[in-house]
C-alpha cells in the first residue's frame, strides 16, 4: 500500500537474464537464414548474366556449416533443379561423407557461375563474386575448393585477410585466420574416369581427417 499523497518510487531495474549458448546460436542461425534468403532474392532479380528466363543455381546446405564446398560451374542437373551439387556429384559426395564419418548436415555447397549461361565466360564477375557474400554469411571452418577454375577464381577474390590457395591436392592450407582450405581435383571430371576418381578421393579424404579432429562444440 502507498500512503495518500506519497510520491511513487521508481521501479528498480530488473537485470536481464543472460542469454544461453543455445539462444545465441539460434539468433545467429536466424540471421544467417535471413541473409541467405536476401541473397537469393538479389540473385533472382539480377540481370548481369544473359540467362533468359532460367533461374540461378543456388547454394544448398546448412546456413552455418562447418564445411563449405565450392566448385566453378553447375552441371545440367543442377541447372534444371536450380540447386548446387544436385545430381551425380551430390550423390557421390553423400557416399563420401558416410565413409569419412562427416555429418552432411554440417555442409554447405555452392558454385561460382550461378547463372545458366551457354558459356561460363558470359557470367558476370559481379555474379561470381557473390561467393564472398556466402562465405561471410556461412562463416565456415573449412572450404573445399574443387578444380583449378574454382581455385583461380577464389584467389582472384578479395577475401578479407585471405591467402592464396595452392594446387596441392589434399593438403590443408590457411584461407583466413579462422578458416582452412583444401584443394581437390574437379569432382565432375572424376565421375566417369577411374584414375580421376582415385585422385579426387585421395585429396578429399583429408577432409575426413580434419573433421575427426574438430572439438565437440
Amino acid at each position: 500500500m502507498q500512503a495518500k499523497g506519497a510520491r511513487e518510487q521508481p521501479a528498480k531495474d530488473v537485470p536481464a537474464m543472460p542469454a544461453t549458448d543455445d539462444e545465441i546460436r539460434e539468433k545467429y542461425l536466424e540471421r544467417a537464414i535471413r541473409e541467405l534468403n536476401g541473397l537469393t532474392r538479389e540473385m533472382q532479380e539480377c540481370d548481369h548474366c544473359p540467362r533468359g528466363n532460367l533461374m540461378p543455381v543456388l547454394g544448398s546446405g546448412h546456413p552455418q556449416a562447418d564445411v563449405f564446398l565450392l566448385k566453378f560451374a553447375p552441371r545440367p542437373s543442377e541447372i534444371e533443379e536450380g540447386v548446387a551439387f544436385y545430381g551425380r556429384a551430390g550423390g557421390a559426395l553423400m557416399k563420401s561423407f558416410k565413409r569419412l564419418g562427416i555429418d552432411p548436415l554440417t555442409v554447405y555447397g555452392t558454385v561460382f557461375v550461378k547463372c545458366p549461361v551457354p558459356d561460363t565466360d558470359l557470367s558476370a564477375p559481379e555474379c561470381r563474386a557473390r561467393v564472398l557474400d556466402e562465405l561471410a554469411i556461412v562463416q565456415p571452418r573449412m572450404v573445399v575448393i574443387m578444380g583449378e577454375e574454382a581455385r583461380a577464381e577464389l584467389n582472384d577474390l578479395p577475401v578479407p585477410l585471405g591467402r592464396r590457395i595452392e594446387a596441392k591436392p589434399g593438403e590443408l592450407q590457411t584461407l583466413t585466420p579462422s578458416c582452412q582450405a583444401v584443394w581437390t581435383p574437379d569432382i565432375d571430371a572424376s565421375l566417369d574416369d577411374e584414375s580421376a576418381k582415385r585422385e579426387f578421393w585421395a585429396a578429399f579424404r583429408a577432409l575426413g581427417d580434419w573433421y575427426a579432429e574438430l572439438p565437440p562444440y
